[in-house]
């Protein structure tokens, strides 16, 4: 349940309404996420304002929806995870490739590495050892991108803090996490294990 309000774009006004105006031209409607930001106009004009700023970066857009991908992964947030799916695959991204995002991969060797430093980014809070900032100079990433790789990291961790805080609903296909996954296949596995068992001994072996 969401424990904090979800604005509802039909009554809103102020700055609120000229904001959902603003989000409802560039996404066809009011995801639940800037529902909630709403509530502080501030807030989610500052982050609809670094959003359009970082669109203009050296990052691509395929390339930051695969950092927002990796970010929401390791944070474990469920909103985020689910909105950026939906929005990779509207960008060209194969599910492969989002797959790969999630398990912080890429085949292109310069988008790996910059996911690589997204996740460093976020488990080391920024404070990289010199042997991971290293990683970044070996890749050959130039100080723009570095920069905007952690700043992209910053906005989708405001995101994913923000959903965590007010559990916000999802209003996308749901997708599960790498971990509930997996936990899924082996349950499934030894599932049909166990019918695979019962089966021999139903129908034991002609001799």
């Amino acid at each position: 349940m969401n424990r904090i309000t979800q604005l509802d774009p039909a009554v809103a006004v102020g700055k609120s309404k000229e904001l959902f105006d603003l989000v409802e031209a560039k996404f066809g409607c009011v995801p639940n996420l800037f529902r909630v930001l709403a509530n502080a106009p501030a807030a989610l004009d500052g982050f609809l304002g670094l959003d359009a700023a970082l669109s203009k970066g050296v990052l691509n857009a395929k390339v930051r929806s695969q950092i927002s991908l990796a970010v929401a992964e390791i944070n474990d947030c469920s909103y985020c995870r689910s909105a950026h799916a939906y929005a990779s695959n509207a960008l060209g991204l194969t599910e492969l490739e989002i797959r790969n995002a999630r398990n912080i991969k890429a085949v292109d060797e310069r988008t790996s590495a910059i996911l690589d430093l997204a996740r460093n980014i976020v488990l080391e809070r920024g404070d990289l050892r010199e042997s991971e900032f290293k990683l970044a100079r070996i890749a050959k990433l130039t100080d723009a991108e570095i920069i905007e790789t952690a700043v992209n990291v910053v906005l989708n961790l405001l995101t994913n803090y923000v959903n965590h805080l007010s559990r916000t609903l999802v209003d996308f296909p749901v997708v599960p996490s790498m971990a509930d996954e997996i936990a899924l296949d082996m349950e499934n596995k030894e599932s049909r294990e166990i019918d695979d068992e019962d089966d021999s001994q139903k129908f034991p072996p002609k001799q």
